[in-house]
């Protein structure tokens, strides 16, 4: 009998053990819930427009065939349009994503977000009405330092499907942000080219060649990481050869793997990196018919005639403050 009770005790004993053990675990486990929730509260979150990824176009069907050529052409154009072009041979061997990351979807990584919804539009640079297709072979003829293309031609068509598939939720009036290059704050000093070059060597480098060539792939088709100088670059005519766009884009988006969540740079490294990159040699555009009316200059366009008294220079790299007040 007394056996009996010892029994009784251990077992109660041993439930009791287990119940302690089954409420620790259950205390520590909410504990771990409450430790992540309040991690991922601390996570910055998106609040700007971010692009489809290319697994959503519907290629199955033949608008969506279009569309997924239109991708291809982004994300790999030296392939079909660059010196060893399947298509035809156009080009510098730079693809269009080397500028609109991504295919053109990342926030502040001068993505197509917008692209449909506000073209056409009047664009000073061109003194006109500019649609689509005459802002695809803008790039074409500046950043890949090529020529233009058909706007009939089933490239042409592709591109442009793709843009619309893209922004086809975009309204004109969107007001969430991410869809153009950031504007950094002015420096109060000139960018200086010699301190980028430190900033360069540290941090692009690696990637994009102590001498700014890039790095081919591996058929030389085209670039893993393009030519920021020399004679395959993008030529200074491009958007990026105005240093508050290169600023703005490196800002939010190099190293490549960061976003603007977290970037690693500050507005002054980045200014300067500008400053330096595009103090460097590369392919000249004939730009005497843009910007005919020259009171529509950005304050950062290096090309006279302008209304003021500043030197290109100054235009150039800054500073800029004064430039500002003069036109206001």
């Amino acid at each position: 009998m007394k056996s009996n009770w010892l029994l009784v005790l251990l077992m109660v004993f041993i439930v009791f053990l287990m119940l302690i053990k089954g409420i620790n675990y259950y205390q520590k486990t909410k504990e771990k819930e409450k430790a992540i929730q309040a991690k991922i509260s601390l996570e910055t979150r998106d609040t700007v427009w971010r692009g489809a990824n290319k697994n959503q176009i519907p290629y199955y069907t033949d608008s969506g065939k279009l569309i997924w050529y239109g991708y291809q052409l982004i994300s790999n154009t030296s392939y079909y349009l660059g010196p060893k072009g399947i298509v035809t041979k156009i080009s510098n061997g730079m693809n269009c994503q080397n500028c609109h990351l991504e295919a053109g979807t990342v926030p502040f990584g001068n993505n197509f977000g917008k692209v449909f919804a506000t073209y056409p539009q009047f664009r000073g640079r061109n003194n006109s009405i500019q649609s689509i297709y005459g802002r695809v072979n803008d790039c074409l003829q500046r950043s890949l330092n090529g020529k233009a293309i058909d706007s009939n031609s089933t490239e042409m068509k592709a591109i442009y499907a793709y843009i619309k598939w893209l922004g086809k939720d975009v309204s004109r009036s969107y007001k969430r942000g991410g869809t153009s290059i950031m504007k950094l704050a002015l420096i109060s000093t000139a960018a200086d080219p010699m301190k980028g070059k430190l900033v360069y060597l540290n941090t692009c480098q690696k990637c994009h060649g102590v001498d700014g060539s890039g790095e081919f792939n591996p058929t030389k088709t085209g670039y893993i990481y393009p030519p920021l100088w020399g004679a395959n670059s993008y030529n200074d005519g491009a958007g990026m050869y105005r240093i508050s766009n290169f600023a703005g884009f490196v800002k939010n988006n190099m190293p490549l793997g960061i976003d603007y969540h977290k970037p690693t740079l500050t507005d002054e490294e980045a200014w300067n990196v500008a400053a330096f990159v595009n103090s460097k040699p590369r392919p000249h555009m004939d730009q005497r018919g843009d910007w005919k009316n020259i009171s529509t200059k950005p304050i950062d366009y290096p090309f006279g005639p302008y209304l003021d008294t500043f030197t290109e220079k100054q235009h150039k790299y800054g500073p800029f403050q004064s430039i500002v007040l003069y036109k206001k």
